[in-house]
C-alpha cells in the first residue's frame, strides 16, 4: 500500500476501480484445458502499465477474491496461490518486459504497443509456469499411504505440458492481442494515461533507478 499511495494518485482511484472491472470481467471467460486447469486472459499488464505494477498487483488480486468469494471462480483456499501467479508474477514480470523492450520510446509509439503486447504474453505464461508447477507438485508431495495422490491426479511434467502448450499457444496471444487494442484505445481516447507512465519513468530515470517501482 505504501509504494500504491507515492504513485497513485486520489483521481486515479476511479481508473483502478475500472482496471479491477476490466480484469474481473475478462477472466470469467475461462476455457477448459486437459490437467485440470483453464486458461483466460487477465489485464494485469494493461493496468500495470497505466498504473504501475503494485497498483495493478492489488487491482487484480481485488478481482480474484471477489471471484473466488462470490461466485467459486478458482476456489477460496486458491485465493493465496491465484493472487501470486496472477496479481503478483504477471504484473510485475510483464510490466518490467514492457520497460525493457520500450526502451526509450514514446508511450504512443508502435513500439510502445508491441512492447506491452510482449509483456502481456510473457507475464501470462509466467503466471501460467507458477500454476502449473504448484498443481503438479502437489502430485509428488501429497498421497496417499498406496501412493494415490490425495489433491492432484497429474504428475509436474503433464501438469506443464498441458498448462503452458494452451497459455503459449492460445491465452497467450489473446493476451498480447487484449493489451495491445487496449493500449492502442487509450492512446486514442486518454493519452494523458500514458503520458502518466513517461513521467514516472522519467522521474526515476533521473534518480538513476530504471526498473524501481
Amino acid at each position: 500500500m505504501h509504494k500504491v499511495k507515492k504513485t497513485l494518485k486520489k483521481r486515479e482511484v476511479p481508473l483502478l476501480a475500472i482496471g479491477a472491472a476490466f480484469s474481473f470481467t475478462i477472466m470469467m471467460f475461462n476455457l477448459p484445458i486437459p490437467g485440470g486447469s483453464s486458461a483466460h486472459a487477465v489485464g494485469a499488464v494493461l493496468l500495470a502499465v497505466l498504473l504501475g505494477p503494485w497498483a495493478a498487483s492489488i487491482g487484480v488480486s481485488v478481482a480474484l477474491i471477489i471471484q473466488a468469494l462470490v461466485f467459486g471462480d478458482g476456489g477460496i483456499l486458491a485465493i493465496g496461490a491465484n493472487c501470486f501467479n496472477i496479481g503478483v508474477v504477471m504484473p510485475f514480470a510483464g510490466y518490467y518486459v514492457y520497460r525493457w523492450i520500450k526502451g526509450g520510446a514514446g508511450g504512443f509509439s508502435p513500439r510502445a504497443v508491441v512492447a506491452a503486447a510482449i509483456g502481456g504474453y510473457v507475464g501470462l505464461n509466467l503466471a501460467a509456469l507458477c500454476t502449473a508447477v504448484e498443481f503438479g507438485l502437489q502430485y509428488h508431495l501429497f498421497q496417499a499411504a498406496d501412493g494415490t495422490p490425495l489433491y492432484f491426479m497429474y504428475p509436474l511434467k503433464v501438469a506443464v505440458a498441458a498448462m503452458m502448450t494452451e497459455h503459449l499457444l492460445l491465452a497467450g496471444p489473446v493476451e498480447a492481442l487484449v493489451t495491445a487494442l487496449g493500449m492502442g484505445f487509450i492512446a486514442r481516447t486518454y493519452p494523458e494515461l500514458l503520458a502518466r507512465d513517461e513521467t514516472l519513468s522519467a522521474g526515476r530515470e533521473s534518480k538513476g533507478v530504471v526498473l524501481n517501482d
